[in-house]
Protein backbone atom coordinates (compact mmCIF):
# COMPACT_ATOMS: atom_id res chain seq x y z
CA UNK A 1 0.00 0.00 0.00
CA UNK A 2 3.00 2.19 0.90
CA UNK A 3 4.56 1.87 -2.88
CA UNK A 4 1.06 2.63 -4.35
CA UNK A 5 1.02 5.74 -2.31
CA UNK A 6 4.24 6.81 -2.99
CA UNK A 7 3.39 6.20 -6.99
CA UNK A 8 0.67 7.87 -6.27
CA UNK A 9 2.49 10.95 -4.62
CA UNK A 10 4.75 10.56 -7.90
CA UNK A 11 2.22 10.95 -10.18
CA UNK A 12 0.32 13.79 -8.78
CA UNK A 13 3.88 15.77 -8.73
CA UNK A 14 5.31 14.92 -12.39
CA UNK A 15 2.14 14.40 -14.45
CA UNK A 16 -0.55 15.94 -15.45
CA UNK A 17 -4.29 13.88 -16.18
CA UNK A 18 -3.54 14.13 -19.84
CA UNK A 19 -0.09 12.70 -20.33
CA UNK A 20 -1.10 10.74 -17.74
CA UNK A 21 -4.33 9.37 -20.10
CA UNK A 22 -1.79 8.83 -23.13
CA UNK A 23 0.14 6.44 -21.02
CA UNK A 24 -3.10 5.15 -19.39
CA UNK A 25 -4.37 4.42 -22.86
CA UNK A 26 -1.48 2.31 -24.06
CA UNK A 27 -1.23 0.13 -21.10
CA UNK A 28 -5.38 -0.49 -21.25
CA UNK A 29 -4.88 -1.18 -24.94
CA UNK A 30 -2.04 -3.92 -24.35
CA UNK A 31 -4.24 -5.71 -21.62
CA UNK A 32 -7.48 -5.53 -24.16
CA UNK A 33 -5.19 -6.86 -26.60
CA UNK A 34 -4.10 -9.84 -24.71
CA UNK A 35 -7.47 -10.26 -22.87
CA UNK A 36 -8.70 -10.73 -26.40
CA UNK A 37 -6.12 -12.64 -28.05
CA UNK A 38 -6.30 -14.94 -24.20
CA UNK A 39 -10.45 -15.03 -24.46
CA UNK A 40 -10.62 -16.52 -28.37
CA UNK A 41 -7.37 -18.81 -28.26
CA UNK A 42 -9.17 -20.60 -25.10
CA UNK A 43 -12.32 -20.94 -26.69
CA UNK A 44 -10.59 -22.16 -29.81
CA UNK A 45 -8.62 -25.16 -27.93
CA UNK A 46 -12.00 -25.79 -25.60
CA UNK A 47 -14.19 -26.07 -28.04
CA UNK A 48 -11.89 -28.25 -30.07
CA UNK A 49 -11.26 -30.01 -27.10
CA UNK A 50 -14.62 -31.04 -26.50
CA UNK A 51 -16.28 -31.44 -30.41
CA UNK A 52 -13.30 -34.01 -30.36
CA UNK A 53 -14.17 -35.36 -27.42
CA UNK A 54 -17.73 -36.17 -28.48
CA UNK A 55 -17.01 -37.30 -31.66
CA UNK A 56 -13.85 -39.05 -32.20
CA UNK A 57 -13.63 -41.93 -29.59
CA UNK A 58 -13.42 -45.12 -31.72
CA UNK A 59 -16.35 -46.18 -28.73
CA UNK A 60 -18.76 -43.18 -30.02
CA UNK A 61 -21.21 -43.89 -32.62
CA UNK A 62 -22.65 -41.66 -34.65
CA UNK A 63 -26.22 -42.27 -32.51
CA UNK A 64 -24.28 -41.67 -29.21
CA UNK A 65 -22.29 -38.49 -30.90
CA UNK A 66 -25.53 -37.15 -31.14
CA UNK A 67 -26.85 -38.02 -27.72
CA UNK A 68 -23.90 -36.21 -27.14
CA UNK A 69 -24.26 -33.37 -28.92
CA UNK A 70 -27.86 -32.94 -27.35
CA UNK A 71 -26.80 -32.61 -24.20
CA UNK A 72 -23.75 -30.11 -24.89
CA UNK A 73 -25.26 -26.82 -24.51
CA UNK A 74 -27.08 -28.41 -21.22
CA UNK A 75 -23.91 -28.68 -19.80
CA UNK A 76 -22.27 -25.80 -20.88
CA UNK A 77 -25.32 -23.56 -19.02
CA UNK A 78 -25.21 -25.87 -16.11
CA UNK A 79 -21.32 -25.34 -15.52
CA UNK A 80 -21.74 -21.69 -16.12
CA UNK A 81 -24.21 -21.11 -13.25
CA UNK A 82 -21.79 -23.38 -10.79
CA UNK A 83 -19.24 -20.84 -12.34
CA UNK A 84 -21.11 -17.66 -11.49
CA UNK A 85 -22.75 -18.59 -8.07
CA UNK A 86 -19.83 -20.57 -6.60
CA UNK A 87 -17.12 -18.84 -7.88
CA UNK A 88 -17.82 -15.37 -8.57
CA UNK A 89 -20.06 -15.09 -6.17
CA UNK A 90 -22.80 -12.44 -7.40
CA UNK A 91 -24.25 -11.37 -10.48
CA UNK A 92 -21.96 -11.16 -13.48
CA UNK A 93 -23.88 -8.49 -14.88
CA UNK A 94 -25.55 -8.18 -17.85
CA UNK A 95 -22.43 -7.72 -20.68
CA UNK A 96 -22.56 -4.09 -22.15
CA UNK A 97 -25.49 -2.84 -21.02
CA UNK A 98 -24.09 -2.89 -17.51
CA UNK A 99 -21.81 -1.14 -18.75
CA UNK A 100 -23.91 1.71 -20.42
CA UNK A 101 -25.61 1.58 -17.09
CA UNK A 102 -21.85 2.44 -15.22
CA UNK A 103 -21.39 5.15 -17.37
CA UNK A 104 -24.60 7.04 -17.25
CA UNK A 105 -25.62 6.14 -13.07
CA UNK A 106 -22.13 5.01 -11.36
CA UNK A 107 -19.37 7.38 -12.84
CA UNK A 108 -18.28 4.53 -15.31
CA UNK A 109 -16.94 2.50 -12.02
CA UNK A 110 -17.33 -1.42 -12.57
CA UNK A 111 -16.33 -4.29 -10.39
CA UNK A 112 -12.81 -5.51 -10.25
CA UNK A 113 -14.27 -9.31 -10.95
CA UNK A 114 -15.52 -7.96 -14.20
CA UNK A 115 -12.13 -8.27 -15.56
CA UNK A 116 -12.37 -11.78 -15.66
CA UNK A 117 -15.44 -13.04 -14.79
CA UNK A 118 -16.87 -12.43 -18.02
CA UNK A 119 -14.07 -14.17 -20.10
CA UNK A 120 -14.15 -17.50 -17.67
CA UNK A 121 -18.31 -17.58 -17.97
CA UNK A 122 -18.19 -16.93 -21.63
CA UNK A 123 -15.32 -19.33 -22.84
CA UNK A 124 -17.34 -21.97 -20.98
CA UNK A 125 -20.74 -21.24 -22.60
CA UNK A 126 -19.57 -21.33 -25.83
CA UNK A 127 -16.82 -24.17 -25.57
CA UNK A 128 -20.10 -26.14 -24.90
CA UNK A 129 -22.20 -24.82 -28.04
CA UNK A 130 -24.15 -22.13 -26.65
CA UNK A 131 -25.33 -19.82 -29.01
CA UNK A 132 -23.85 -16.76 -28.39
CA UNK A 133 -21.00 -14.11 -29.37
CA UNK A 134 -17.52 -13.90 -27.53
CA UNK A 135 -17.40 -10.00 -28.44
CA UNK A 136 -19.63 -8.19 -25.94
CA UNK A 137 -18.04 -10.24 -23.26
CA UNK A 138 -14.54 -9.10 -24.36
CA UNK A 139 -15.44 -5.52 -24.93
CA UNK A 140 -17.21 -5.61 -21.10
CA UNK A 141 -13.93 -6.96 -19.92
CA UNK A 142 -12.17 -4.57 -21.82
CA UNK A 143 -14.12 -1.88 -20.23
CA UNK A 144 -13.84 -3.03 -16.87
CA UNK A 145 -9.83 -2.70 -17.47
CA UNK A 146 -10.21 0.46 -18.65
CA UNK A 147 -12.48 1.83 -15.46
CA UNK A 148 -10.07 -0.17 -12.64
CA UNK A 149 -7.31 1.21 -13.91
CA UNK A 150 -8.70 4.92 -13.81
CA UNK A 151 -9.98 4.47 -10.12
CA UNK A 152 -6.95 2.59 -9.01
CA UNK A 153 -5.01 5.75 -10.64
CA UNK A 154 -7.31 8.10 -8.55
CA UNK A 155 -8.16 9.87 -11.81
CA UNK A 156 -11.83 12.25 -12.30
CA UNK A 157 -14.89 10.57 -13.34
CA UNK A 158 -14.06 12.10 -17.06
CA UNK A 159 -10.65 10.42 -17.18
CA UNK A 160 -12.32 7.04 -15.87
CA UNK A 161 -14.86 6.97 -18.30
CA UNK A 162 -12.44 7.85 -20.89
CA UNK A 163 -10.13 4.37 -20.22
CA UNK A 164 -13.52 2.28 -19.79
CA UNK A 165 -14.16 3.43 -23.20
CA UNK A 166 -10.35 2.65 -24.39
CA UNK A 167 -10.98 -1.14 -22.73
CA UNK A 168 -13.94 -1.49 -25.28
CA UNK A 169 -11.95 -0.16 -27.89
CA UNK A 170 -8.98 -2.15 -27.65
CA UNK A 171 -10.85 -5.57 -27.28
CA UNK A 172 -12.87 -5.03 -30.25
CA UNK A 173 -9.78 -3.87 -32.65
CA UNK A 174 -8.00 -7.12 -30.93
CA UNK A 175 -10.83 -9.64 -31.99
CA UNK A 176 -10.90 -8.42 -35.02
CA UNK A 177 -7.49 -6.59 -35.75
CA UNK A 178 -10.18 -3.42 -37.09
CA UNK A 179 -8.66 -0.39 -34.88
CA UNK A 180 -10.63 2.13 -36.51
CA UNK A 181 -13.89 -0.46 -36.03
CA UNK A 182 -12.83 0.15 -31.91
CA UNK A 183 -12.66 3.32 -32.00
CA UNK A 184 -16.88 3.84 -34.07
CA UNK A 185 -17.87 0.59 -31.33
CA UNK A 186 -17.24 3.27 -28.42
CA UNK A 187 -18.42 6.61 -30.20
CA UNK A 188 -21.68 4.95 -31.44
CA UNK A 189 -22.68 1.70 -28.96
CA UNK A 190 -21.18 3.75 -25.67
CA UNK A 191 -22.24 7.11 -27.04
CA UNK A 192 -19.09 8.98 -26.77
CA UNK A 193 -18.52 12.47 -28.49
CA UNK A 194 -15.53 12.46 -30.69
CA UNK A 195 -13.60 15.56 -29.18
CA UNK A 196 -10.01 16.74 -29.00
CA UNK A 197 -9.95 14.78 -25.39
CA UNK A 198 -11.42 11.37 -26.44
CA UNK A 199 -10.35 10.66 -29.97
CA UNK A 200 -5.88 10.30 -29.38
CA UNK A 201 -6.62 7.53 -26.45
CA UNK A 202 -9.96 5.85 -28.24
CA UNK A 203 -7.11 5.49 -30.98
CA UNK A 204 -3.96 5.08 -29.88
CA UNK A 205 -5.57 1.94 -27.18
CA UNK A 206 -6.86 0.23 -30.41
CA UNK A 207 -3.89 0.52 -32.33
CA UNK A 208 -1.89 -1.32 -29.88
CA UNK A 209 -4.26 -3.45 -29.05
CA UNK A 210 -4.63 -4.79 -32.96
CA UNK A 211 -0.71 -4.75 -32.87
CA UNK A 212 -0.69 -7.41 -29.74
CA UNK A 213 -3.18 -9.14 -31.83
CA UNK A 214 -0.59 -9.09 -35.16
CA UNK A 215 2.02 -9.98 -32.87
CA UNK A 216 0.30 -13.35 -31.16
CA UNK A 217 -1.99 -14.82 -34.07
CA UNK A 218 -0.43 -13.45 -37.54
CA UNK A 219 -1.57 -11.21 -39.94
CA UNK A 220 -4.88 -13.34 -40.84
CA UNK A 221 -7.65 -11.39 -39.71
CA UNK A 222 -11.54 -12.88 -38.51
CA UNK A 223 -13.46 -14.07 -41.81
CA UNK A 224 -10.49 -13.04 -44.18
CA UNK A 225 -11.91 -12.35 -47.82
CA UNK A 226 -10.65 -10.23 -50.89
CA UNK A 227 -13.19 -8.79 -52.99
CA UNK A 228 -12.91 -10.36 -56.13
CA UNK A 229 -16.01 -8.90 -57.61
CA UNK A 230 -16.11 -5.22 -57.48
CA UNK A 231 -19.42 -3.49 -56.93
CA UNK A 232 -21.41 -2.08 -59.94
CA UNK A 233 -24.02 0.72 -60.16
CA UNK A 234 -26.34 -1.63 -61.62
CA UNK A 235 -26.59 -3.71 -58.68
CA UNK A 236 -27.77 -1.11 -56.40
CA UNK A 237 -31.21 -1.86 -56.51
CA UNK A 238 -30.48 -5.56 -54.96
CA UNK A 239 -28.90 -3.93 -51.97
CA UNK A 240 -31.64 -1.80 -51.45
CA UNK A 241 -33.79 -4.95 -51.77
CA UNK A 242 -31.77 -6.63 -49.16
CA UNK A 243 -31.24 -3.52 -46.88
CA UNK A 244 -34.84 -3.82 -45.99
CA UNK A 245 -35.05 -7.21 -45.46
CA UNK A 246 -31.93 -7.33 -43.26
CA UNK A 247 -34.11 -4.26 -41.34
CA UNK A 248 -37.10 -7.06 -40.85
CA UNK A 249 -34.25 -9.42 -39.85
CA UNK A 250 -33.15 -7.16 -37.47
CA UNK A 251 -36.71 -6.08 -35.84
CA UNK A 252 -36.95 -9.69 -35.41
CA UNK A 253 -33.69 -10.20 -33.28
CA UNK A 254 -34.74 -7.79 -31.43
CA UNK A 255 -38.26 -8.51 -30.82
CA UNK A 256 -37.62 -12.75 -30.30
CA UNK A 257 -34.83 -11.98 -27.85
CA UNK A 258 -37.24 -9.52 -25.71
CA UNK A 259 -39.89 -12.36 -25.91
CA UNK A 260 -37.54 -15.19 -25.06
CA UNK A 261 -35.47 -13.54 -22.57
CA UNK A 262 -38.74 -12.34 -20.38
CA UNK A 263 -39.69 -15.86 -20.60
CA UNK A 264 -36.98 -16.55 -19.16
CA UNK A 265 -36.59 -14.38 -16.75
CA UNK A 266 -40.40 -14.90 -15.35
CA UNK A 267 -39.34 -18.38 -14.34
CA UNK A 268 -38.50 -18.13 -10.91
CA UNK A 269 -36.16 -21.38 -10.16
CA UNK A 270 -32.80 -20.62 -12.09
CA UNK A 271 -31.88 -24.51 -12.28
CA UNK A 272 -35.28 -25.28 -14.29
CA UNK A 273 -34.37 -22.06 -16.75
CA UNK A 274 -31.19 -23.52 -17.22
CA UNK A 275 -32.97 -27.52 -18.22
CA UNK A 276 -35.66 -26.02 -20.10
CA UNK A 277 -33.49 -23.71 -22.34
CA UNK A 278 -30.34 -26.27 -22.31
CA UNK A 279 -32.69 -28.82 -23.93
CA UNK A 280 -34.14 -26.57 -26.01
CA UNK A 281 -30.93 -25.53 -27.60
CA UNK A 282 -29.82 -29.56 -27.92
CA UNK A 283 -32.69 -29.51 -30.24
CA UNK A 284 -31.77 -26.90 -32.23
CA UNK A 285 -28.37 -27.92 -32.59
CA UNK A 286 -28.85 -31.21 -33.52
CA UNK A 287 -31.30 -30.40 -36.19
CA UNK A 288 -29.72 -27.39 -37.00
CA UNK A 289 -25.69 -27.82 -35.96
CA UNK A 290 -24.99 -24.60 -37.81
CA UNK A 291 -26.42 -23.07 -34.79
CA UNK A 292 -23.68 -24.53 -32.26
CA UNK A 293 -21.44 -21.97 -30.79
CA UNK A 294 -20.48 -19.05 -32.20
CA UNK A 295 -21.50 -20.06 -35.74
CA UNK A 296 -18.25 -18.14 -37.29
CA UNK A 297 -17.67 -21.10 -39.42
CA UNK A 298 -20.23 -21.63 -41.22
CA UNK A 299 -20.21 -17.97 -41.96
CA UNK A 300 -16.79 -18.47 -43.13
CA UNK A 301 -18.15 -20.89 -45.60
CA UNK A 302 -20.95 -18.89 -47.15
CA UNK A 303 -18.09 -16.24 -47.78
CA UNK A 304 -16.39 -19.23 -49.60
CA UNK A 305 -19.50 -19.92 -51.38
CA UNK A 306 -19.67 -23.14 -49.99
CA UNK A 307 -23.65 -23.88 -48.94
CA UNK A 308 -23.44 -27.19 -49.37
CA UNK A 309 -21.06 -26.99 -46.07
CA UNK A 310 -23.99 -26.16 -43.59
CA UNK A 311 -25.52 -29.47 -44.52
CA UNK A 312 -22.19 -31.34 -42.98
CA UNK A 313 -22.75 -33.38 -39.53
CA UNK A 314 -27.08 -32.81 -40.15
CA UNK A 315 -29.67 -35.78 -40.09
CA UNK A 316 -30.43 -34.61 -43.90
CA UNK A 317 -27.03 -34.29 -45.72
CA UNK A 318 -28.60 -35.97 -48.93
CA UNK A 319 -30.48 -32.33 -49.60
CA UNK A 320 -27.37 -30.34 -49.58
CA UNK A 321 -27.79 -31.17 -53.70
CA UNK A 322 -31.38 -30.06 -53.61
CA UNK A 323 -31.78 -26.83 -55.85
CA UNK A 324 -34.16 -24.88 -53.15
CA UNK A 325 -32.53 -27.02 -50.40
CA UNK A 326 -29.99 -24.20 -49.45
CA UNK A 327 -32.75 -21.16 -49.81
CA UNK A 328 -34.98 -23.13 -47.09
CA UNK A 329 -32.16 -23.82 -44.40
CA UNK A 330 -30.94 -20.52 -44.43
CA UNK A 331 -34.13 -19.35 -43.87
CA UNK A 332 -34.54 -21.49 -41.35
CA UNK A 333 -31.36 -20.46 -40.12
CA UNK A 334 -32.39 -16.55 -39.96
CA UNK A 335 -35.34 -17.88 -38.04
CA UNK A 336 -33.84 -19.85 -35.46
CA UNK A 337 -30.61 -17.98 -34.71
CA UNK A 338 -31.69 -15.06 -32.87
CA UNK A 339 -33.81 -17.84 -30.88
CA UNK A 340 -31.28 -19.81 -30.28
CA UNK A 341 -29.51 -16.95 -28.77
CA UNK A 342 -31.70 -15.75 -26.47
CA UNK A 343 -32.56 -19.06 -25.43
CA UNK A 344 -28.84 -19.70 -24.28
CA UNK A 345 -28.65 -15.96 -22.70
CA UNK A 346 -32.11 -16.49 -20.59
CA UNK A 347 -31.34 -19.63 -19.26
CA UNK A 348 -28.15 -18.82 -17.74
CA UNK A 349 -25.30 -18.93 -20.43
CA UNK A 350 -22.95 -16.11 -20.69
CA UNK A 351 -22.33 -14.82 -23.88
CA UNK A 352 -23.19 -11.48 -26.48
CA UNK A 353 -25.55 -10.44 -29.66
CA UNK A 354 -22.24 -8.56 -31.60
CA UNK A 355 -21.33 -11.90 -33.17
CA UNK A 356 -25.27 -13.76 -33.55
CA UNK A 357 -25.62 -10.02 -35.76
CA UNK A 358 -22.66 -10.83 -37.51
CA UNK A 359 -23.74 -14.40 -38.64
CA UNK A 360 -27.71 -13.43 -39.08
CA UNK A 361 -26.03 -10.95 -41.10
CA UNK A 362 -24.07 -12.68 -43.31
CA UNK A 363 -27.00 -15.31 -43.63
CA UNK A 364 -29.12 -12.96 -44.58
CA UNK A 365 -27.45 -11.79 -47.47
CA UNK A 366 -26.20 -14.75 -48.69
CA UNK A 367 -30.12 -15.74 -48.76
CA UNK A 368 -30.96 -12.60 -50.76
CA UNK A 369 -28.64 -13.29 -53.52
CA UNK A 370 -28.96 -17.12 -53.59
CA UNK A 371 -33.05 -16.37 -53.99
CA UNK A 372 -32.20 -13.66 -56.82
CA UNK A 373 -30.06 -16.41 -58.73
CA UNK A 374 -32.48 -18.98 -58.03
CA UNK A 375 -35.14 -16.25 -59.42
CA UNK A 376 -33.08 -15.40 -62.99
CA UNK A 377 -33.00 -12.47 -62.03
CA UNK A 378 -28.99 -10.89 -62.84
CA UNK A 379 -26.57 -13.09 -60.90
CA UNK A 380 -25.04 -11.62 -57.69
CA UNK A 381 -22.20 -12.18 -55.77
CA UNK A 382 -23.14 -14.44 -52.75
CA UNK A 383 -20.41 -13.60 -50.56
CA UNK A 384 -20.67 -10.12 -51.27
CA UNK A 385 -23.76 -9.43 -49.93
CA UNK A 386 -23.46 -11.71 -47.32
CA UNK A 387 -20.54 -9.49 -46.17
CA UNK A 388 -22.84 -6.47 -46.86
CA UNK A 389 -25.82 -8.09 -44.74
CA UNK A 390 -23.46 -8.59 -42.01
CA UNK A 391 -22.96 -4.72 -41.69
CA UNK A 392 -26.81 -4.07 -42.66
CA UNK A 393 -28.11 -6.19 -39.48
CA UNK A 394 -25.42 -4.90 -37.15
CA UNK A 395 -26.35 -1.63 -38.31
CA UNK A 396 -30.27 -2.66 -37.23
CA UNK A 397 -29.43 -4.71 -34.00
CA UNK A 398 -26.89 -2.34 -32.47
CA UNK A 399 -27.47 1.32 -34.25
CA UNK A 400 -23.99 1.53 -35.77
CA UNK A 401 -23.65 1.96 -38.77
CA UNK A 402 -20.14 3.32 -39.58
CA UNK A 403 -19.17 0.77 -36.87
CA UNK A 404 -20.37 -2.03 -38.92
CA UNK A 405 -19.26 -0.18 -42.34
CA UNK A 406 -15.39 -0.13 -41.43
CA UNK A 407 -15.78 -3.55 -39.53
CA UNK A 408 -16.28 -5.20 -42.99
CA UNK A 409 -14.31 -3.26 -44.81
CA UNK A 410 -11.29 -4.18 -42.82
CA UNK A 411 -12.04 -7.76 -42.95
CA UNK A 412 -12.26 -7.55 -46.74
CA UNK A 413 -8.69 -5.39 -46.46
CA UNK A 414 -10.22 -2.37 -48.41
CA UNK A 415 -13.28 -0.44 -49.39
CA UNK A 416 -14.30 -2.11 -52.40
CA UNK A 417 -17.68 -2.41 -51.21
CA UNK A 418 -17.10 0.68 -49.39
CA UNK A 419 -21.32 1.90 -50.90
CA UNK A 420 -23.01 -0.91 -50.89
CA UNK A 421 -22.22 -0.93 -47.02
CA UNK A 422 -23.07 2.05 -46.81
CA UNK A 423 -26.33 2.07 -48.79
CA UNK A 424 -27.82 -1.00 -47.20
CA UNK A 425 -26.53 0.01 -43.60
CA UNK A 426 -28.47 3.44 -44.16
CA UNK A 427 -31.57 1.63 -45.66
CA UNK A 428 -31.53 -0.85 -42.77
CA UNK A 429 -30.97 2.28 -39.65
CA UNK A 430 -34.09 3.94 -41.67
CA UNK A 431 -36.71 0.93 -42.24
CA UNK A 432 -35.50 0.04 -37.94
CA UNK A 433 -34.99 3.82 -36.42
CA UNK A 434 -39.05 4.16 -36.38
CA UNK A 435 -39.82 1.07 -34.20
CA UNK A 436 -36.61 0.63 -32.37
CA UNK A 437 -34.71 4.13 -31.18
CA UNK A 438 -31.80 2.63 -29.46
CA UNK A 439 -29.42 -0.09 -29.75
CA UNK A 440 -30.19 -3.66 -28.60
CA UNK A 441 -27.74 -3.01 -25.65
CA UNK A 442 -29.36 0.79 -24.47
CA UNK A 443 -33.08 0.38 -25.41
CA UNK A 444 -34.14 -1.55 -21.59
CA UNK A 445 -31.62 1.33 -20.35
CA UNK A 446 -33.27 3.88 -22.28
CA UNK A 447 -37.13 2.75 -21.26
CA UNK A 448 -36.11 3.28 -17.20
CA UNK A 449 -34.69 6.40 -17.78
CA UNK A 450 -30.80 5.11 -17.26
CA UNK A 451 -29.33 5.97 -20.83
CA UNK A 452 -26.93 8.45 -21.32
CA UNK A 453 -26.88 9.79 -24.83
CA UNK A 454 -25.57 12.28 -27.13
CA UNK A 455 -28.26 15.09 -26.14
CA UNK A 456 -26.27 15.78 -22.67
CA UNK A 457 -29.70 18.14 -21.76
CA UNK A 458 -31.90 15.18 -21.68
CA UNK A 459 -29.63 13.05 -20.20
CA UNK A 460 -28.98 15.56 -17.89
CA UNK A 461 -33.00 15.75 -16.39
CA UNK A 462 -33.30 12.09 -17.11
CA UNK A 463 -30.21 10.88 -14.86
CA UNK A 464 -30.00 13.89 -11.92
CA UNK A 465 -32.32 12.48 -9.13
CA UNK A 466 -35.09 15.07 -7.62
CA UNK A 467 -35.20 13.35 -4.59
CA UNK A 468 -31.40 15.06 -4.23
CA UNK A 469 -32.30 18.52 -4.75
CA UNK A 470 -35.13 18.51 -2.77
CA UNK A 471 -34.29 20.75 0.43
CA UNK A 472 -36.36 20.34 3.63
CA UNK A 473 -34.86 22.93 6.15
CA UNK A 474 -37.98 24.96 5.96
CA UNK A 475 -39.84 25.19 8.95
CA UNK A 476 -43.66 24.16 9.01
CA UNK A 477 -46.52 25.80 10.86
CA UNK A 478 -49.76 23.72 10.74
CA UNK A 479 -53.70 25.16 10.25
CA UNK A 480 -54.72 27.20 12.84
CA UNK A 481 -51.65 28.02 14.69
CA UNK A 482 -51.24 31.55 15.73
CA UNK A 483 -49.08 34.28 14.79
CA UNK A 484 -47.33 34.02 18.11
CA UNK A 485 -46.30 30.14 16.39
CA UNK A 486 -45.56 32.03 13.20
CA UNK A 487 -43.22 34.32 15.13
CA UNK A 488 -41.72 31.28 16.62
CA UNK A 489 -41.06 29.73 13.24
CA UNK A 490 -39.62 32.73 11.95
CA UNK A 491 -37.01 32.72 14.94
CA UNK A 492 -36.03 29.33 14.06
CA UNK A 493 -35.54 29.78 10.58
CA UNK A 494 -33.04 30.97 8.18
CA UNK A 495 -35.43 30.82 5.14
CA UNK A 496 -38.20 33.44 3.62
CA UNK A 497 -40.95 30.85 3.20
CA UNK A 498 -42.80 28.84 5.79
CA UNK A 499 -45.54 25.99 4.28
CA UNK A 500 -48.83 25.52 5.89
CA UNK A 501 -49.87 21.75 6.42
CA UNK A 502 -52.64 20.24 8.19
CA UNK A 503 -52.51 17.85 11.19
CA UNK A 504 -51.90 14.88 9.01
CA UNK A 505 -49.03 16.85 7.11
CA UNK A 506 -51.06 17.50 3.57
CA UNK A 507 -49.85 21.02 2.02
CA UNK A 508 -52.16 23.57 2.09
CA UNK A 509 -49.87 26.87 1.41
CA UNK A 510 -46.89 29.00 2.03
CA UNK A 511 -46.62 32.17 3.72
CA UNK A 512 -43.93 34.46 2.61
CA UNK A 513 -41.82 36.35 5.10
CA UNK A 514 -42.29 39.70 3.05
CA UNK A 515 -46.53 39.41 3.93
CA UNK A 516 -45.49 39.24 7.93
CA UNK A 517 -43.60 41.76 7.82
CA UNK A 518 -45.22 44.63 9.24
CA UNK A 519 -47.51 42.78 11.69
CA UNK A 520 -44.72 40.48 13.61
CA UNK A 521 -43.76 43.43 15.93
CA UNK A 522 -47.44 43.70 16.64
CA UNK A 523 -48.19 41.83 20.19
CA UNK A 524 -51.51 42.32 20.31
CA UNK A 525 -52.24 40.46 16.67
CA UNK A 526 -50.51 37.63 18.01
CA UNK A 527 -53.14 35.56 19.50
CA UNK A 528 -56.39 37.09 17.14
CA UNK A 529 -54.42 36.55 13.53
CA UNK A 530 -54.82 33.05 12.24
CA UNK A 531 -51.91 31.68 10.04
CA UNK A 532 -54.65 30.59 7.39
CA UNK A 533 -55.39 34.00 7.11
CA UNK A 534 -51.52 34.85 5.72
CA UNK A 535 -51.50 31.78 3.45
CA UNK A 536 -51.14 31.79 0.08
CA UNK A 537 -52.62 28.62 -1.49
CA UNK A 538 -50.72 27.43 -4.41
CA UNK A 539 -51.72 26.57 -8.04
CA UNK A 540 -50.70 23.42 -9.77
CA UNK A 541 -48.18 25.70 -11.54
CA UNK A 542 -46.53 26.26 -7.96
CA UNK A 543 -46.41 22.41 -7.37
CA UNK A 544 -44.56 19.48 -8.21
CA UNK A 545 -45.14 15.86 -7.80
CA UNK A 546 -42.13 13.57 -6.09
CA UNK A 547 -43.52 10.85 -9.28
CA UNK A 548 -43.22 14.23 -11.95
CA UNK A 549 -39.65 13.92 -13.95
CA UNK A 550 -37.06 17.27 -13.64
CA UNK A 551 -38.03 18.19 -17.04
CA UNK A 552 -41.59 19.09 -15.99
CA UNK A 553 -40.11 20.51 -12.92
CA UNK A 554 -37.66 22.92 -15.58
CA UNK A 555 -40.69 23.48 -17.72
CA UNK A 556 -42.58 24.74 -14.37
CA UNK A 557 -39.75 27.14 -14.26
CA UNK A 558 -39.47 28.17 -17.27
CA UNK A 559 -43.33 29.09 -17.86
CA UNK A 560 -44.38 30.20 -14.64
CA UNK A 561 -40.73 32.15 -13.67
CA UNK A 562 -40.63 30.85 -10.58
CA UNK A 563 -37.64 30.62 -8.01
CA UNK A 564 -39.30 28.09 -5.74
CA UNK A 565 -41.50 25.06 -6.24
CA UNK A 566 -42.88 22.97 -3.63
CA UNK A 567 -42.88 19.13 -3.57
CA UNK A 568 -45.44 17.18 -2.72
CA UNK A 569 -46.00 12.98 -2.72
CA UNK A 570 -49.21 12.08 -4.97
CA UNK A 571 -51.47 12.17 -1.81
CA UNK A 572 -50.71 15.73 -1.75
CA UNK A 573 -47.68 15.33 1.75
CA UNK A 574 -44.92 17.96 2.07
CA UNK A 575 -41.79 16.91 1.01
CA UNK A 576 -39.66 19.97 0.74
CA UNK A 577 -38.89 22.71 -2.05
CA UNK A 578 -36.93 22.57 -5.12
CA UNK A 579 -35.26 25.79 -5.81
CA UNK A 580 -34.50 27.05 -9.55
CA UNK A 581 -30.65 27.59 -8.15
CA UNK A 582 -29.87 24.27 -6.85
CA UNK A 583 -31.43 22.49 -10.03
CA UNK A 584 -29.17 24.15 -12.33
CA UNK A 585 -26.07 24.10 -10.67
CA UNK A 586 -26.97 20.40 -10.37
CA UNK A 587 -27.41 20.72 -13.97
CA UNK A 588 -23.83 21.79 -14.83
CA UNK A 589 -22.19 19.71 -12.02
CA UNK A 590 -24.15 16.66 -14.22
CA UNK A 591 -22.60 18.21 -17.69
CA UNK A 592 -19.08 19.03 -16.39
CA UNK A 593 -18.73 15.80 -15.21
CA UNK A 594 -20.22 13.89 -18.21
CA UNK A 595 -18.61 16.04 -20.78
CA UNK A 596 -16.04 14.94 -23.14
CA UNK A 597 -14.01 18.15 -23.70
Amino acid sequence: MSFYKSIHRWRLRHLNEQPLLLLLAVGVGLASGLAAVGLKTVVHYAGAWVTRLSTDSTLITHHSSLIIIFFLPLAGILLTMLFVRYVVKGDIGHGLPSVLLAISRNRSELPAKNMWSSLVASTITVAFGGSVGLEAPIASTGSAIGSNIGRWMRLSPKSVRLLLGCGAAGAIAGIFKAPFAGVLFVLEVFMFDLTATTALPLLLSALIASTVAYFLMGTDVQFKFTVAEPFALSQLPFYIVMGVFCALVSLYFLRVTDRVEGWFSRRRNPWLRAVAGGLLLGVMVVLFPPLYGEGYSSLTALLHSDPASLFSGTLYPSLSDAPWAALALLLLLIFLKPLATATTIGSGGVGGTFGPSLVLGGLSGYFVALLSNQLGLPPQNTANFALVGMAAVMTGVMHAPFMATFLIADITGGYGLLVPLLTASAVTYLVVNPFEHHSIYARKLAAQGNLLTHDKDASAWNLMSMKQLIETNFVVVRSGDKLRDLVTAIQDSRRNLFPVLSDDDKFLGVIVMDDVRKIIFRSELYDTVVVDDLMHPLSEGDLVRSSDSLQDVVEKFRVGNRYNLVVVDDENNYLGFISRANTFSAYRRFISDTSDE
